[in-house]
Formats: structure tokens, sequence, C-alpha cells
């Protein structure tokens, strides 16, 4: 029979690791760690001596106390240090959760993404947050959100439906950038893209190899075997990943598209972990991550 002080001893110990684990996820693996995830391969229908470097920031979701504008400058300042030939960013970059001691604004997110510097640009496409953060976007009264105009201002282009040809070492190659395929909500469960696939990849004028950029990973199944490679962010590796499974997953797939490196008939999709919190702020087992592709 335990005695009652081995109860005790017990119960605090369990309360004590209780403690530990919760500030851990709450507190210490959303708001202080960083991870760098490299990946090197060649992708499918790839140009033979095309050696490209890419970083994917992606799902910063700036909110205070988390991700204050402070830090979400110090991981772009991380990243400029990989020296990246392209770096790309993949969405949300704003918060909606109500779990947040001072809301910060698009201007925010803008003025710190001056300093990313990648010898071929910076690029980006919008994440479902940013349609859903933007009134005048989610009422129709502007075609897209307020932050595209405030990233071209600085020289960022957002790939909303768009295809560009960029070349290193006289080899070209596209990135296509599609929005989010739930940008407008209609209801508790129900949404509208604002994505365009056929229509962006039918600007796609040669057989260079394709990077496409899609936030939502769930626009893979669409994606034809013509693209090379896929990038997705939005799923934030379930935000708590356990032993390669992520419980819980904002994807109509569920753990299929979840995090990392997916090769699906061929085809090729990365899914960052991504930087942020959404909902809950909250992350274990998938700690905030940068995105290192060496491609080639």
């Amino acid at each position: 029979m335990i005695s009652r002080r081995r109860l005790l001893r017990w119960l605090s110990g369990l309360a004590i690791t209780g403690v530990g684990f919760a500030s851990y996820a709450f507190a210490i693996e959303p708001g202080f760690r960083l991870s760098t995830v490299t990946y090197t391969f060649t992708p499918p229908r790839w140009t033979p001596g095309l050696k490209l470097r890419v970083v994917v920031l992606s799902d910063p979701h700036l909110a205070n106390p988390h991700m204050p504008a402070a830090r979400w400058a110090k991981i772009i300042d991380t990243a400029n240090a990989h020296k990246p030939d392209v770096m790309i960013l993949l969405g949300d970059y704003l918060s909606g959760t109500p779990f947040q001691s001072g809301k910060l604004t698009f201007s925010d997110v803008v003025a710190e993404a001056k300093a990313c510097s990648a010898t071929l640009g910076t690029f980006a496409v919008c994440g479902n947050h940013d349609w859903w953060e933007d009134h005048d976007a989610q009422s129709g009264k502007i075609p897209v959100p307020d932050v595209v105009q405030q990233f071209e201002s600085i020289g960022i282009p957002v790939l909303e439906n768009r295809a560009l040809r960029l070349s290193k070492d006289n080899t070209p190659f596209w990135l296509t950038g599609t929005s989010s395929i739930v940008a407008i909500r209609r209801g508790r469960s129900h949404f509208e893209g604002r994505d365009d696939l056929p229509g962006t990849l039918a600007q796609v004028t040669d057989d260079a190899p394709i990077i496409h950029l899609a936030h939502e990973p769930d626009l893979f199944v669409d994606v034809p075997e013509r693209v090379s490679l896929t990038l997705s962010g939005h799923t934030h590796g379930g935000q708590v990943r356990l032993f390669g499974y992520s419980p819980i997953t904002p994807s109509s797939y569920g753990n299929r598209f979840a995090y990392g490196h997916i090769v699906e008939d061929g085809r090729h999709l990365v899914v960052s972990g991504g930087l942020g919190c959404s909902v809950l702020p909250v992350r274990f087992g998938v700690p905030p991550e940068i995105v290192v592709l060496d491609l080639g």
C-alpha cells in the first residue's frame, strides 16, 4: 500500500512535470526556439547543372508576445545568413488568435521584410490569414489583400496567380504562385478560394523547371507533373508533432501533407513547419523553422 508521503511526492512530481511541459509548449518552443531544416535533392524535370539555394519563411503570424516584430527581424537576419539565391515568403503574416497581448499590422510585417536579401530576389504569396485579417479583401472592396501592394512597394513581387521567369548562370527557371484556396469566409466551415492553378501555369512559355508556391498544401493534389517542386506552409506541422505524426492538422488530408518532403507519383512537395502559431500559442515537437533547399 502506497504511503501518504509517497503519494504526495508522486503527485508533486506529476504537477512539476505538467508545469514544465506547459512552460515548454506554450512559451519556450514557440517563443524562443528556431531551427534550420535543410533539404538537398534534385527535383524531377530539373535542368542539369542548375544549382539553386532557396530559403523559405512561412507563417510568421506576427503577434505579441510570441512573434513580435523584433523577433521577425532576427529571423530574417538568420535567413539572410544562409545566402539564398531566392527567398520565399509563403504567407500568413499576421495572427488571428485571441491569445495575444498586442496586435500587429501588415505594415509591421513589411517594414522588417525590407531586410530580406537574396541574389535573385525575394518573392511572396498570400495565405488564408492575409485574406481573413483584411476586411476590405473579405468584402470584395479590393481584389487582393493590402499586403500585396505593400510588398510590391518595397520590391517583393507577390505571386497571386502569377508566373515569373528567372535565371541563374544563364539557366532559366520559373516561379509560379497561386492564391489561398480558403481565402473568403462564407460560413463557419465554408470558404471560397481565390486560386487559379490552370491560369497560372498557362503563363509558363517554355520547358524550364517550375517551382510552385501554394500556401495550403492541399492544392498539391491538383499540381501536374510539369511542376518540378511545390512549396507550402499553412499546417505549422500541426503545431504538435509526436513521433512523426501530427494529431491535428488544418488539412482535408489529415497527416498526409502535414510536414516535410513528400513525394507522390514522382511529384515533390515540401511543407514548412512555419514560424508562428495559429489559434493556440503552442508548439511541441515542431519548433519554428527556416527551410533551406539546395536544389540540383
